[in-house]
């Protein structure tokens, strides 16, 4: 019986994921082992349940029928599994969170040693990228986004918020001269996007009307951390987040312009994570040491 329940398991997995990769990294297995398993089970039943293309899986009319059964149980096994842990109140086992390269490299590595000194049962997996992560594919268990949620099939919670701030290094300004009203930087080299076009329309508030700014730049990089390097380097203007940019400007590398002028809102940050009765303790756990360890927000500046 231990056998079919983990022939089960893999089954539910590998239609969730859409395929034996993303599965196989769920479960912690090889995409063969899980392959061996789906294969074992439909020998078993008798039945071909998924049909198997160079491009993508689809559930035959068997499978989709063995799935929805399948799927009630492997739930209810996970939710008697998840009870005892939360009972057990010991966070541990690995916790793959995902975020932006700058709110890992800023925010996320300052304070992970202390996480992992309360709980020393848990391993973390980090794995930063300014691309929307699929959590269910690629196996995640947090994703931290900056921004407005267009998902709303997951739980999340408000961690902090923040603003963005243009700036510029004093050897840009000194070489450039400083730009004192938005339309001058029409005249500037600014850092810009090309994979993220909308991020290049700036906004400010200019005689009590919001005006739009098209910026534009030698330089084009997408990933913000890659923009402030840049940007310290004396490139051009960016605009990125504080949480990005907080410590070179209060370190005097970078020089914030156009205060002044700001007609940005609020960025909110949130901890995004799968929609279950029952959570692992390592992710409320994770949950909530960030929403202490970011209240006053460090970036604050």
């Amino acid at each position: 019986m231990i056998g079919h329940a983990s022939e089960m398991a893999a089954f539910v997995r590998v239609v969730e994921a859409k395929g034996f990769s993303a599965a196989a990294t769920g479960l912690g297995l090889s995409p063969s082992a899980v392959s061996k398993l789906v294969t074992r089970l439909e020998t078993r039943l008798g039945v071909r349940l998924l049909q198997r293309t160079t491009r993508a899986l689809h559930l035959t009319a068997e499978g989709e029928a063995f799935y929805e059964a399948a799927r009630r149980i492997v739930s209810a096994i996970e939710t008697i599994e998840e009870q005892i842990s939360v009972q057990r109140g010991t966070p541990h086992g690995l916790l793959r969170v995902t975020t932006s390269l700058a709110f890992s490299t800023h925010q996320l590595a300052p304070v992970i040693p202390e996480f992992m000194a309360r709980h020393p049962l848990v391993e973390i997996e980090l794995l930063p990228t300014d691309r929307v992560v699929d959590m269910v594919e690629e196996g995640v268990d947090i994703a931290i986004r900056i921004g407005r949620l267009a998902d709303t099939s997951f739980m999340a919670r408000k961690i902090g918020e923040d603003k963005r701030l243009i700036c510029a290094a004093p050897a840009y300004l000194a070489h450039h001269g400083t730009p004192r009203r938005p339309e001058e930087l029409t005249r500037h080299n600014c850092i810009v996007s090309r994979e993220r076009p909308h991020l290049n329309r700036w906004q400010f508030r200019v005689d009590n009307q919001i005006r739009e700014i098209e910026v534009a730049g030698r330089v084009a990089v997408s990933e913000g951390e890659m923009q402030m390097q840049l940007a310290l380097q004396g490139i051009g203007i960016v605009r990125l987040t504080r949480l990005t940019m907080a410590q070179a400007i209060r370190d005097g590398a970078l020089v914030p312009l156009l205060s002044d002028f700001s007609a940005d809102e609020p960025v909110p940050i949130h901890a995004v994570y799968p929609h279950r009765r029952h959570l692992a303790p390592k992710v409320p756990a994770f949950v909530n040491f960030l929403i202490e360890k970011f209240t006053p927000p460090p970036w604050e500046i």
